[in-house]
């Protein structure tokens, strides 16, 4: 009779656990985890406006003080917690995450975690080169990467920073190390829509995921305007100039990408995808929540509601008191966002922090 008083592993315990659903059906597995708000690029539609160096004409930069950052004992705890609530997947955010100093031991730290079954990065390629090989060793195998323009003249012009080739070095070490590599291209007419065709050439060329991303309208001091949104259906008319789009007979995991094979006349293959959060909003399928760089837990990238969990954590906050805030994110999770009907007014009432400490 004893084996019938054997105690489950944790894994078994993880395993047994019902999935996440909040009010709307919604299976919440997915937590996107800022590590900082410091990047090594100042691109123009995630730093605030006012944040200049008028000498140098790029973008300085309202940093968090270091204290204000949740430790990485902290976001190993949260993580711990929502895994054992059921959620399995991470994506490493920033900010540019790879600039936070011991980031590759908290990957390893992460990847021990029982029940997280993927950690994946989203960097914008300046360091990749460099981590590369130590995030394959830690485990990631998973990496976006941001990038807007294949123009270093006018990638310097985006970012504030003439760092092009750097990127693109990393991608190739990335690649030839076996790296499976999105491009997420954010689209800005009259900045990078001359390009869209080329970024389909380069799906082509390399095996990258490349998806094109409306640019939204995040946080209060966002640089977002109305004259540079361009929809996700007209970019794919411009890209179908290449060849045909059919869609991706199975669409992988819960993702917001919208994803296409895209074949040329001559038989040329290459994927190619479009998030479509304004134009063709994909809330009904979302699966995440974003803890901020300031420790604030997010159900929805576009309302401004947070559930402070850093307060929690050093206020001795119990295991049952974190887990019990984060249910409560998921039951408040709004159905949708309204962007498309809100007034000029609205949307600067909105001020929810920068992408930067947000999470891209």
């Amino acid at each position: 009779m004893n084996h019938l008083l054997k105690k489950p592993t944790v894994k078994e315990k993880i395993q047994s656990i019902s999935p996440i659903v909040d009010q709307f059906s919604r299976t919440i597995s997915y937590l996107r985890l800022s590590l900082t708000d410091r990047c090594n690029l100042r691109c123009m539609y995630c730093m605030p406006s006012e944040d200049q160096d008028v000498e140098k004409h790029v973008k300085t930069g309202d940093f968090l003080q270091h204290s204000d950052l949740l430790t990485y004992e902290e976001l190993l705890r949260v993580v711990r917690l929502t895994v054992s609530l059921g959620m399995n997947k991470l994506r490493l955010t920033g900010g540019e995450p790879l600039v936070r100093k011991g980031v590759v031991q908290f990957i390893e730290e992460l990847s021990r975690i029982e029940g997280l079954d993927q950690i994946r990065l989203t960097t914008n390629g300046v360091l990749l080169k460099e981590y590369a090989e130590d995030l394959y060793r830690s485990g990631v195998r998973y990496i976006n990467v941001s990038l807007d323009t294949l123009d270093p003249d006018k990638f310097k012009k985006i970012t504030g920073r003439d760092r092009f080739r750097q990127v693109w070095a990393g991608l190739q070490k990335a690649l030839d190390l076996g790296f499976k590599i999105k491009i997420n291209v954010v689209a800005m007419k009259g900045v990078n829509d001359d390009e869209f065709v080329d970024f389909g050439r380069l799906a082509l060329e390399y095996p990258f995921h490349v998806r094109f991303i409306e640019f939204m309208p995040v946080g209060g001091k966002n640089s977002w305007q109305k004259d540079r949104f361009i929809r996700g259906e007209d970019i794919r008319t411009m890209i179908s100039t290449l060849g045909s789009l059919q869609p991706f007979a199975i669409q992988h995991g819960a993702g917001p990408a919208r994803m296409y094979d895209l074949v040329t006349p001559d038989g040329q293959t290459g994927a190619v995808g479009f998030i479509s959060p304004i134009s063709h909003h994909f809330c009904d399928k979302c699966n995440r929540l974003r803890l901020t760089s300031e420790g604030k837990l997010r159900a929805c990238l576009l309302k401004d509601e947070e559930t402070d969990l850093k307060k929690i954590l050093r206020g001795n906050g119990s295991d049952q008191d974190i887990m019990t805030a984060v249910r409560q994110t998921i039951i408040d999770k709004p159905q949708g966002h309204s962007l498309q009907n809100e007034t000029e007014a609205e949307e600067k009432a909105r001020s929810g922090g920068t992408m930067s400490r947000i999470g891209g």
